[in-house]
């Protein structure tokens, strides 16, 4: 039976300066896991029955978590038809405004959260954040001018933060790189189920209009606020922290799971210190900034059509009633797809294809609403782009996650990624434009557009990655490449020579 043997990882080649960092990496000691030199051999059948046992304990409290998250956000989309813009007295593009203003601190916040769980227990962390937006929701019900409401939604926006990049963040400590995207999927499934709740729940609350004086936007935050808060307090109970610290799991398990994460990237592992330097080498890595172009392709539809399906299927002809319950099968459709396409991409360890199946989708559907068609067959449309945009999604986070090696760099990149990628959100916010109604020519166009720059960034990236790929290989056959120390290998993380980019 193995134990846990040491409670830091010391490189095999330790020189001076690792000294120093010990006072600060006893600052995570119940972050950064163990070193594990000989973990348990389990069978194929025995490691699927262990990552089984894993997601049963974390993946339904986190997917039900997002799901609130996104209905949070969301389903101001569905207040709209309910009289939030009558009672509330609002001009033109103060909607819309009232939108942006979530997407300016959620974006600013998100990058730093990522770095402050390091610090704060996940356990904790997570379920606080959650009790804490739940609760600005519930007071959103009761706003009474515009003014408040734009800052009640940018609250919100600072509330949330912390929620989408932490549980990410949290899951690549779990997950070997090539089952990443399945929980990811898993996880985000749970924002396209909040989409089909949002117009069935909005349907049934529109009833309690006029209850204790509020109408039913006001009653579509409370109670959805409440629920937030109930779920919240219940995580408390149910989060865990990391492999090394889980009770659920035995010596042997925890074993296995912290050595099968920390060398699946490289033989020699990861290094485990944070360093200033990992903030940089996020930075400046060509792969952040590259997949930011092609989050954006994505993100642009899916806020898009997340904060505006409702107005958009109401401009069919339907009544308001109808329209909510109208949201609800495009996004049954995708939760299906984000499985399905999850389940494949972990199973042929790729993310490119899928998420150009994606884009076509999208692109399809956006063709589709911006042409004269008749309504039956615009509102068909709007699957091709709820399926493909909320399908693609997790693809697009999880093929950067698999790409930024050490998990310092990797918490950073993909804090900045999902967060200055969301700035899209702002911009999805403004573009469908209420005089622009009911053919939305604008706002279907700038989507266009969206996609145009994700299919052009896409086969960039391949040829770059598969390139790299093939010069680490021939490097590797060629017998006189230069040997590197296991701290040398460790620094250098996805740039090292025996790592591979995943497609």
């Amino acid at each position: 039976m193995s134990t846990l043997e040491k409670r830091f990882n010391t490189s095999l080649e330790a020189n001076d300066t690792e000294k120093t960092q010990i006072a600060a990496s006893s600052l995570n000691s119940q972050l950064d896991p163990p070193s594990i030199d000989s973990p348990p051999q389990l069978t194929a059948e025995q490691e699927q029955k262990l990552y089984r046992k894993i997601d049963l304990r974390l993946m339904p409290i986190l997917s039900l978590m997002y799901l609130f998250s996104f209905l949070d956000r969301g389903n101001i989309g569905n207040a709209r038809l309910q009289g939030l813009e009558t009672q509330l007295h609002l001009g033109t593009n103060e909607y819309n405004i009232a939108l942006t203003m979530y997407f300016i601190p959620y974006c600013l916040c998100e990058c730093p959260t990522n770095l402050v769980l390091k610090y704060f227990r996940p356990s904790r962390w997570l379920p606080g954040i959650t009790v804490a937006w739940g609760i600005i929701m519930t007071l959103m019900g009761f706003v009474k001018t515009y003014p408040q409401l734009v800052g009640v939604r940018m609250c919100l926006g600072v509330a949330e933060a912390g929620l989408f990049p932490g549980v990410v963040y949290y899951l690549t400590l779990w997950y070997p790189r090539h089952q990443l995207q399945l929980r990811i999927g898993l996880f985000f499934g749970a924002a396209s189920l909040a989409g089909a709740f949002s117009g069935l729940l909005a349907y049934g609350i529109s009833f309690m209009s006029g209850k204790a004086g509020l109408l039913g936007w006001s009653w579509i935050f409370i109670l959805e606020g409440v629920a937030t808060v109930t779920v919240g307090l219940v995580s408390f109970f149910v989060l865990v922290d990391y492999p090394s610290s889980a009770t659920f799991l035995t010596e042997e398990e925890k074993a296995f799971v912290i050595h099968k994460k920390k060398y699946d990237n490289s033989s020699v592992g990861e290094e485990e210190h944070f360093e200033f330097r990992h903030i940089s080498a996020a930075a400046m890595d060509w792969q952040l900034w590259t997949h930011i172009l092609l989050y954006f392709s994505i993100m642009g539809p899916l806020y898009g059509i997340t904060l505006f399906l409702p107005t958009i299927i109401k401009t069919f002809g339907y009544s308001s009633a109808i329209s909510q319950l109208l949201t609800v099968p495009p996004y049954v459709l995708a939760t299906v797809l984000v499985f399905v396409f999850a389940y494949y991409s972990d199973k042929f360890r790729v993310r490119s294809p899928f998420i150009l199946i994606g884009q076509i989708l999208c692109l399809i559907g956006f063709f589709i609403n911006i042409s004269k068609a008749p309504s039956g067959v615009k509102y068909f449309g709007t699957f091709f782009v709820v399926s493909g945009s909320y399908a693609a999604f997790p693809g697009i986070v999880a093929w950067l996650g698999n790409n930024l090696a050490g998990q310092y760099k990797r918490g950073i990149g993909m804090a900045t990624h999902i967060g200055i990628g969301n700035f899209i959100g702002a911009i999805a916010a403004n573009i469908y434009r209420s005089q622009d109604s009911p053919r939305f020519i604008l706002g279907h166009a700038l989507e266009i557009v969206f996609v145009g720059i994700g299919l052009f960034t896409l086969p960039i990236l391949i040829l770059i990655y598969t390139r790299i790929n093939a010069k680490r290989e021939q490097k590797r056959l060629a017998q006189g490449s230069k040997q590197y120390s296991v701290q040398e290998l460790r620094e250098l993380g996805d740039r090292a020579p025996d790592f591979r980019y995943t497609l």
